[in-house]
């Protein structure tokens, strides 16, 4: 079964000297592959659901209908988290640009994008409070100071660590996106 969101286009292997290679603009696209760091870890999760339902199969055969529905609503929970954690990232479209959070997701038009930049800072390590001396994809929102607004992608994420070439060609993408889809 095909998962789109899981999937990047190929478009962009293909025809590198196009930056913006797509038939259809009106759907929200994810300019890169999730990174291997994101899929092990929605892998573990995906396999920690296994157990979880596993017992809840076990549980339910033993007699107990409350506990095994318990362990099947947890399961289901966990699946749904692995689901939005492999969603994670930035996301593209004629309406804008989207970032995934795990809870929260934020669509900024591209009438409030300013400018996209790279810029050498320190950035969070896999989303951890350890920080690295590294690259970010940096967006300045109109009306909003640039230090309000996290960074879309780094490279030490779990998208792109160990991965620099993959981060240049994606945020030459989301800029390739903003400077053609941002009102002059």
């Amino acid at each position: 079964m095909p998962l789109p969101f899981l999937t990047a286009d190929r478009a962009f292997d293909a025809a590198d000297d196009v930056a913006l290679p797509f038939d259809d603009r009106e759907r929200w696209r994810r300019p890169y592959r999730p990174g291997p760091w994101r899929v092990g870890a929605a892998a573990l999760v995906l396999l920690l659901a296994s157990f979880v339902l596993l017992a809840g199969v076990v549980i339910a055969l033993t007699g107990e209908p409350a506990s095994a529905a318990v362990c099947l609503a947890v399961g289901v929970a966990v699946i749904a988290a692995a689901l939005r954690l492999l969603r994670m990232g930035v996301w593209v479209g004629a309406r804008g640009l989207r970032q995934v959070s795990f809870l929260v997701s934020r669509t900024t038009p591209w009438a409030q994008v300013v400018s996209l930049r790279t810029a050498q800072q320190p950035v969070r390590w896999l989303g951890l409070p350890r920080t690295v001396q590294g690259q970010a994809l940096l967006m300045v929102r109109r009306g909003r100071a640039p230090e309000t607004v996290p960074p879309l992608l780094t490279t030490h994420g779990a998208d792109f660590l160990g991965r620099a070439t993959a981060f240049d060609r994606a945020a030459d993408a989301v800029q390739a996106w903003a400077a053609e889809n941002t009102p002059r």
